[in-house]
């Protein structure tokens, strides 16, 4: 990820920025239409296919999935234009981008196509095969949140000269901060070292019966609710700060830095919540 970063501020950029700017943005919308192009086969199976997994419907999870993506990549694409727009047409931000759209589209990928066999895609090495692509899948998960937090210093170090602060900063420390606390929050899930392997942390080891919407565990803990959190705050400061550009702009920077705090806060709490063993309601 450093070579990533400082290889961009050393390379020339590209001479035909509106080309350069096009291909990137481009890209990210590719990816997004795979998403989108994988979620509707996915909600119409949702419907017909009866099969569960965790006492639910094996499609739930890659509509989750195919949703957050959307979201994840759809962020990136309406951040960029806060960088620079010499660095932004360069290799940096275009390599960032297209490591964000190969790893979201393998992720998607192998957990549609695990629902489509039946079998669970996270926490299954039921078979060599399968403890292989689950380590590939866990591996592409990471470089997928370090593509956005590379874009997040992006825009913190390289930003548009007449960019909104409460937006520049929001996006900036919402990508880093959001990766960061993601990093942390999918590693204690995914290590299986709290209560064994899986999201639960006590209570009854099903998905049925979960809050709505959102499926978390309501008679014990479930480490999904702060990694949810911790996802999240890629929108939620950026949010904030075109909130504060609009209606506060001389309160941005003090605005954004509470934000940041409460948000790391909520994730800090719903985590010790979820490691005691106690649902989030």
């Amino acid at each position: 990820m450093t070579m990533l970063f400082h290889d961009s501020l050393a390379l020339a950029p590209a001479q035909n920025f509106v080309a350069a700017e096009r291909r990137t943005r481009s890209l990210l919308i590719v990816g997004i239409g795979l998403q989108v192009a994988l979620a509707l086969p996915s909600l119409t199976a949702f419907f017909v296919d009866d099969r569960l997994i965790n006492d639910i419907s094996v499609w739930i999870k890659p509509l989750k999935f195919q949703a957050s993506l959307v979201l994840m990549l759809g962020t990136l694409l309406v951040l960029l234009p806060l960088i620079d727009v010499r660095t932004r047409t360069g290799r940096g931000v275009w390599l960032a981008s297209l490591m964000a759209v190969i790893t979201a589209s393998g992720e998607i990928f192998y957990i549609t196509l695990q629902a489509a066999r039946g079998r669970a895609s996270h926490f299954n090495v039921g078979s060599p095969a399968e403890a292989i692509a689950y380590n590939v899948m866990g591996a592409g998960a990471a470089l997928l949140v370090l593509s956005s937090l590379v874009i997040g210093l992006y825009i913190l170090l390289r930003p548009r000269p007449d960019a909104p602060i409460g937006l520049r900063l929001g996006g900036g420390w919402g990508l880093v901060l959001g990766s960061v606390a993601t990093l942390f929050t999918a590693f204690a899930l995914g290590s299986g070292q709290i209560d064994g392997p899986g999201h639960w942390v006590g209570g009854v080891r099903t998905d049925l019966g979960g809050l709505p919407l959102f499926g978390w565990s309501r008679s014990g803990g479930d480490l999904r609710v702060p990694h949810f959190f911790a996802t999240h705050i890629m929108q939620a400061l950026p949010l904030l700060g075109l909130s504060l550009d609009r209606f506060a702009a001389r309160f941005a920077r003090p605005g954004i830095v509470i934000g940041a705090l409460v948000c790391l806060a909520v994730v800090g709490a719903t985590f010790i919540q979820a490691v005691q063993g106690y649902p989030l309601l």
